[in-house]
């Protein structure tokens, strides 16, 4: 699930990916219609995806001189659309595999908002890979961690991070590509981590969450050796974690027990209640929510994915 980066006055657009075990999905667009509080499909920019896509990712802002947004999905491949306003084209498949029958699944990618020709992209195979995609060529490739790396995200214009099986976030830097990082590992010894959030309007803080855990921390990058905070008013396991894109503070996170919860993050140092802290907003969906994105563009929309629905939140 993905929301597009047109702005106002155009209503908020998601593509939507399908998650069905085989070769055969399917990627939709579909637009808010506000009025009827419901979301019209959009069947011209419906288009077949080979496999689930792990993520989808709309350019971060609209491209000068160019009407049409490109759409990225990760999945053995990392694609390139152009979503037109009657069609989707093709426009690249990015691949670093050696072999063309064999390749290792990407797990996740994200793309730089600072800057926007870099897409990195996380691997089962241990690596992370920069892509320069106005050349279509690899920029760097790293081993990042021990196992497999579940997820990336950008902080700076040459700065990212990753969370990986092996239990660590690990941050680098592009200028010193031969060293890492690590600013958290998972208290109990091989717990995966399986998604990281980095707050784009407050780069100091980040989120990730543990396999089969309820609790969502959140971490300091300047003080690493212990979280800010830990989220545990979860009832099962967090699957999704969002940033608000203006209130720094404000973070969402979702997860199998139905719920969407909103946390207003302690600074560093403040003191936290002996029995943590409460979200300031919930909401009850009709079952496990898989899927979690805060609009970049339309901050006051939140979109939730759970068993074959998507809902879009107001906040």
């Amino acid at each position: 699930m993905a929301f597009s980066s047109l702005p106002a006055p155009i209503p908020p657009r998601l593509a939507l990916g399908s998650f069905i075990e085989g070769y055969a999905n399917r990627v939709d667009v579909v637009t808010l219609d506000e009025d009827a509080r419901s979301l019209h499909p959009e069947p011209s920019l419906s288009f077949d995806h080979p496999y689930p896509p792990t993520k989808l990712m709309f350019h971060p802002r609209p491209l000068p001189n160019s009407p049409s947004p490109l759409l990225a999905s990760s999945a053995e491949f990392l694609r390139l659309w152009q979503v037109d306003s009657s069609s989707v084209v093709l426009r690249s498949i990015l691949s670093n595999s050696k072999s063309s029958e064999f390749c290792a699944p990407l797990t996740s990618f994200d793309w730089n908002d600072a800057e926007p020709r870099r897409i990195g992209t996380s691997s089962i195979d241990t690596t992370c890979t920069v892509w320069d995609i106005e050349r279509g060529a690899i920029e760097t490739q790293l081993i990042a961690h021990d196992k497999e790396v579940y997820d990336i995200a950008w902080g700076e214009a040459g700065v990212f991070a990753s969370v990986s099986a092996d239990g660590s976030v690990r941050i680098f830097d592009l200028r010193d590509k031969e060293h890492s990082t690590i600013v958290y590992e998972s208290p109990r010894p091989d717990t995966p981590l399986l998604r990281l959030a980095w707050n784009k309007a407050d780069f100091r803080y980040m989120a990730t969450i543990l396999m089969d855990s309820n609790r969502v921390v959140i971490l300091d990058i300047r003080s690493p050796a212990a979280p800010v905070a830990e989220l545990q008013r979860h009832r099962a396991s967090v699957n999704a974690v969002a940033w608000s894109p203006q209130a720094a503070k404000h973070i969402c996170s979702a997860g199998d027990d139905g719920q969407a919860l909103i946390w207003e993050v302690p600074a560093a140092g403040a003191a936290v209640a002996p029995d943590g802290i409460d979200p300031a907003l919930c909401y009850t969906a009709g079952a496990e929510i898989n899927q979690l994105q805060w609009s970049a563009v339309h901050p006051d929309w939140i979109g939730i994915a759970f068993a074959n629905k998507v809902q879009l939140l107001r906040v």
